[in-house]
Formats: C-alpha cells, structure tokens, sequence
C-alpha cells in the first residue's frame, strides 16, 4: 500500500478528488480535507455513531473507513440532508419535539435516522428503538428522539403540497 492515494468521491451532491494519505479515515478527511465538520468524531472505534454518513445509500461510520476505500462512492453527510433552506423532515420533527440538547450526537443520529426512513417509511416503536440503539446520546434519554422519528415518518408519508 502506498503512502498517498488518489480519492475522488461525490458528497451531497458535489465531485471532491483528492490525495490522501492512506491511513487517513473518511471522517478525518470528511472534516479535515473537506471542511465538512458536521460530521462529528466521538470515540473513534465505531461505538458511538456520532460520525454517521450514508454511503451508497447505506448508514455507515465514518471513523471505521479509510478514505481511499471509498474511492469511487457517494456520500450524504449532515451538510446535505436540508434541501437549500428547507429543513429535511427528520431536523423539523429534531427541532419541533426538543429531540437534540447538547447537539453532538445529532448528525450522526440524523443520517442513521434518515437511511432508516428511507428503507422503512413506516416503521414500528419497536424498530424505532432498534434503529436509534445504533446511536449513543447521553443528553436525552432517547424519548423525544423516538417521538422526533414517529413525526418525521409521518411527515415523509405526506404527499408535499403544491
């Protein structure tokens, strides 16, 4: 293995390419290379779920990863869940039901939240709790975080009005 690597990615929407060490982690080089700090670093052993991305279409941990293993993918951080101005469902329902206090576990629960609503647009308490068990917050006590996630899959089963 080489000491530097060419990695070319797309995140939220816009091509990066970059030489990376090659021991750099995806969320090193999501922070530090790309400036996007909404990913957020905590334990660094893929315990805590604070530095959750969406690969592919899958919630992965970003302190997990080498940079250079993702060479080729697409990656949604937080910076990239709104739509322009407009709020993703998920960070509506966070903000409405008081789901966040401290703030640091949000953007990790937000994007396993969100690739869960995304393969589960109707999913059961039981499976709520089951896909925020993935996060660790100390702030909460999850309640408002599992009420957060009941509203945003309503609100995401609505059709958008004209």
């Amino acid at each position: 293995m080489t000491d530097v690597a060419n990695v070319r990615v797309e995140v939220n929407g816009s091509s990066y390419e970059a030489r990376v060490p090659s021991r750099r982690s995806l969320s090193d080089f999501l922070r530090g290379d790309l400036g996007l700090t909404g990913t957020h670093i905590g334990c660094e052993h893929g315990v805590c779920g604070a530095c959750t991305v969406i690969l592919d279409g899958v919630a992965v941990r970003s302190c997990l990863l080498f940079a250079i293993q993702v060479d080729g993918a697409k990656i949604r951080t937080v910076e990239g869940l709104a739509e322009g101005d407009k709020m993703h469902a998920l960070q509506q329902a966070f903000q409405s039901t008081h789901a966040l206090q401290c703030g640091f576990c949000t953007p990790g629960l937000l994007m396993n939240l969100a690739a869960f609503l995304e393969e589960n647009s109707d999913p059961t308490d039981e499976e709520i709790r089951e896909a925020v068990s993935a996060n660790l917050c100390r702030c909460t006590g999850y309640v408002p975080i599992l009420a957060a996630v009941r509203k945003a899959a309503t609100m995401l089963s609505k059709p958008a009005a004209d």
